[in-house]
């Protein structure tokens, strides 16, 4: 009959990990080092995705005080860490180095509406794959770990098995530590996996809203150029007041 001391040390983590067939041991260090690995992308994703999310809404702010892009754009310096500033240098660079050239032909202005949509387009796939960095270990870390930790739960069973064969004995208290051993690996497997599934779905819909919100800035940005196009007395793409206050 398994006594209560036994029966608490059962219940003991470490007691546990300490008493585990070697593989099963194995097997749930790899799930703590996959658990602790994803906790760190989970903090650093969430620590982004709140600054870019809050300078763009400063961003956008700006635009939509009523102060010149050019001002704006000279405010956020030649390359810009943020890149929806970027995006926006990038335009009015492209729009300067474009009228340095003198009155534009309706076939030059379509050339300069297509560089910017390329060069916006690039910038776009790029900073889409940055904030998307570290979500493939989330999704790793979801789909793998409750596999593992089955695969530990399986060889204690095993062990537990082994152990009836070997002693010719079927009591509970034989089994037990065995059968403790291999629920724990599984208990890990899925703690380590819950979270990594919980951020993964959180931040990719967090990644394809940021990618939506450069989009919707280019395409402002594209509006604003070919507006300058057809008046071309103005000195600079002017603002979209309305949509620079758009919420996201």
């Amino acid at each position: 009959m398994t006594t209560p001391a036994e029966a608490s040390m059962m219940l003991n983590p470490v007691a546990l990990f300490l008493e585990a067939d070697p593989v099963v041991k194995a097997i749930m260090v790899g799930l703590v080092v996959a658990s602790l690995w994803s906790w760190a992308v989970i903090i650093d994703k969430a620590v982004k995705f709140a600054s870019l999310n809050r300078q763009a809404t400063a961003f956008e702010k700006a635009v939509g005080s009523g102060r010149s892009l050019e001002e704006i754009a000279a405010q956020a310096g030649p390359d810009p860490a943020h890149p929806l500033p970027r995006m926006l240098v990038i335009a009015l660079a492209d729009w300067r180095e474009a009228r340095t050239r003198g009155p534009l032909t309706e076939g030059q202005g379509n050339m300069l509406m297509s560089r910017i949509d390329r060069a916006l387009d690039s910038l776009i796939a790029r900073e889409g794959q940055r904030v998307e960095n570290g979500l493939g270990v989330l999704s790793v870390v979801a789909t793998a770990s409750p596999f593992i930790g089955l695969f530990g739960t399986v060889w204690g069973i095993m062990n537990a098995f082994g152990a009836i064969a070997a002693s010719g004995n079927t009591n509970l208290a034989t089994v037990a530590p065995a059968i403790s051993e291999a629920l724990f690996a599984t208990a890990l497997g899925l703690a380590a996996a819950i979270p990594a599934y919980m951020a993964y779905n959180a931040f990719s819909i967090d990644a394809g809203k940021f990618t939506g919100r450069l989009e919707s800035f280019a395409d402002d940005l594209q509006a604003a150029v070919a507006r300058r196009l057809g008046n071309p007395t103005s000195p600079t793409p002017p603002a979209s007041a309305d949509r620079a206050r758009r919420e996201f």
